[in-house]
């Protein structure tokens, strides 16, 4: 392993760790020079391999806040994380998340999983579910009658404020959502051709309440299409941003009356999205759900300490961690009415479970249910009934999901 340098990369690296990172995921072609991605790439945080004077792998963090039950704390956003074929199966990989993890001052690190199986390894576990919508959009129209208010087109490049506003006022009630400071709303906003696929460029629509207030937004593309019937165009929801119900209704009454369109795709929503409970015909909304974000407890203490808890818990359990040794062993998390007066310390008594860092985290966020992985077989029961009030503690009125981490 001599041969192969682990360092943490410079500016100058950025051209090479595009080609990696762009070869190992199967991009088809270059990023642009001008693309905002550069904006947000921090090189200080990024890890790389370097071997023959070739980089040969990366894993990068970015620097962002994450929405928790009852708070935001700051999570590493892990990111760009890939090995050159020709040095795959020679524990680079490993090296590299060892010392991530070993590095970062954050007490959780989360991730979207190219293949979950890769990130189990290393103490991930699964904390949020995505749901894909497939509507078929002339068989599902919301039930609500129209409410007061006004849409708004927009240009989301000239709309970032509204954006934010809105964002800022979601993002604390949202687990699994990233913050997103002027840097980042303007790559996000930046849209190059290179990288809508056939699509249109990004439209917004706003909703405005009776006061002008804006409630909500949402950024969509269009995919053009016909054939011997007609049209068939596809909207492409970005994401929808709505601070009250109101403002949720009416951009999806928008969205599913677009002219001349088929059918509407939206990736990255919530397990309880409002949506199917909207709608005349929530099967027709083709839901499918898969995994979302990947979360890992680097410091147990800060990160149990950090969020709340729906129920009041006093419990003591043990942790196994194999690559963070100042995590594993037993532990007292206690918390009172409403979830406040957290504590989380050293025990020495016997433990009421036993359970992986990995089911710890998948935990976290409070959608991924402790009951469900103890019938899983992934947590030992030592007491009768903890882990039931432990999984009632850790549950929140608001399943987790991320729209964006990248």
């Amino acid at each position: 392993m001599s041969e192969y340098l682990l360092r943490t990369a410079t500016d100058g690296d950025f051209d090479a760790l595009a080609r990696l990172i762009r070869d190992a995921f199967g991009a088809p072609i270059a990023p642009d020079p001008a693309d905002s991605v550069r904006t947000v790439v921090e090189p200080a945080r990024t890890h790389v391999v370097e071997h023959g004077g070739q980089l040969v792998g990366t894993a990068g963090i970015l620097t962002r806040d994450l929405a928790v039950p009852g708070g935001v704390l700051p999570a590493a956003h892990v990111t760009g994380v890939a090995v050159s074929a020709t040095h795959t199966r020679r524990g680079l990989l490993r090296r590299m998340i060892t010392e991530q993890l070993r590095t970062a001052p954050e007490a959780v690190a989360v991730l979207w999983a190219s293949e979950g199986r890769i990130y189990q390894r290393f103490g991930y576990g699964l904390a949020s579910q995505n749901v894909t919508i497939r509507a078929d959009r002339r068989e599902v129209s919301v039930q609500a009658p129209p409410a007061p208010g006004n849409l708004r087109a927009a240009v989301p490049a000239d709309a970032v404020a509204e954006f934010s506003q809105v964002y800022s006022r979601v993002l604390p009630v949202r687990p699994g959502w990233s913050s997103r400071n002027e840097t980042w709303w303007k790559h996000l906003t930046s849209d190059p051709p290179a990288s809508r696929e056939g699509r249109t460029a990004e439209r917004a629509v706003l909703f405005e309440n009776p006061d002008g207030v804006v409630d909500g937004y949402a950024r969509y593309r269009m995919t053009p299409g016909w054939d011997d019937d007609g049209p068939k165009q596809q909207v492409n929801v970005t994401e929808v941003v709505a601070a009250t119900p109101t403002a949720y209704a009416e951009l999806y009454r928008f969205l599913l009356r677009i002219d001349l369109s088929r059918t509407l795709v939206q990736g990255h929503g919530s397990v309880d999205e409002p949506l199917f409970y909207l709608v005349d015909e929530p099967r027709r909304l083709g839901g499918k759900v898969g995994d979302g974000l990947w979360v890992r407890i680097i410091d147990l203490h800060r990160a149990l300490t950090t969020r709340r808890y729906a129920a009041p818990v006093d419990v003591v359990f043990e942790v196994t961690d194999g690559l963070l040794e100042a995590n594993a062993g037993r532990w007292r998390l206690r918390a009172g009415a409403g979830g406040a007066l957290v504590t989380c310390t050293r025990a020495d008594g016997e433990p009421d479970f036993s359970l992986d860092v990995a089911d710890l985290g998948a935990a976290y966020l409070g959608g991924t249910p402790l009951g469900a992985l103890h019938r899983a077989g992934r947590i030992r029961e030592h007491r009768p009934g903890a882990v039931a009030a432990t999984s009632t503690a850790f549950g929140w009125p608001v399943a987790p999901n991320s729209i964006e981490i990248f």
